[in-house]
């Protein structure tokens, strides 16, 4: 059993910053790819940044020089450094691993998301 945690989130005011954290447990050797989605209220959830195991990230492109995802392989864990935040980047925020190899593969796991909210 793959479990996400997140945290981190809150609210902010427009130009801050928060950081957010998500540590996977259960029996894991490795993960692929982890990474943050987020869904804001009436629209789709959207990939904001993921991270490959060798450190290959993608963005976002609104959120591209503002956020940085990094990752700790040893402690199974995804981060999120969100700066210069704007009232667009409000909503919730979740955490993905894919590609999860314990006794058992595991295609992807979701966390339970933490909402960040950002004012004007």
């Amino acid at each position: 059993q793959v479990q996400l945690v997140e945290s981190g989130g809150g609210l902010v005011q427009a130009g801050g910053s928060l950081r957010l954290s998500c540590a996977a447990s259960g029996i894991i050797f490795s993960i692929n790819t982890m990474g943050w989605y987020r869904q804001a209220p009436g629209k789709q959830r959207e990939l904001v940044a993921d991270i490959t195991s060798g450190g290959r990230s993608n963005y976002l492109d609104s959120v591209k020089g503002r956020f940085t995802i990094s990752r700790d392989n040893a402690k199974k864990s995804v981060y999120l450094q969100m700066n210069s935040l704007e009232t667009e980047d409000t909503g919730v925020y979740y955490c993905k691993a894919e590609g999860i190899r314990g006794f058992v593969h595991v295609d992807e796991s979701w966390g339970q998301g933490t909402q960040v909210t950002v004012s004007s």
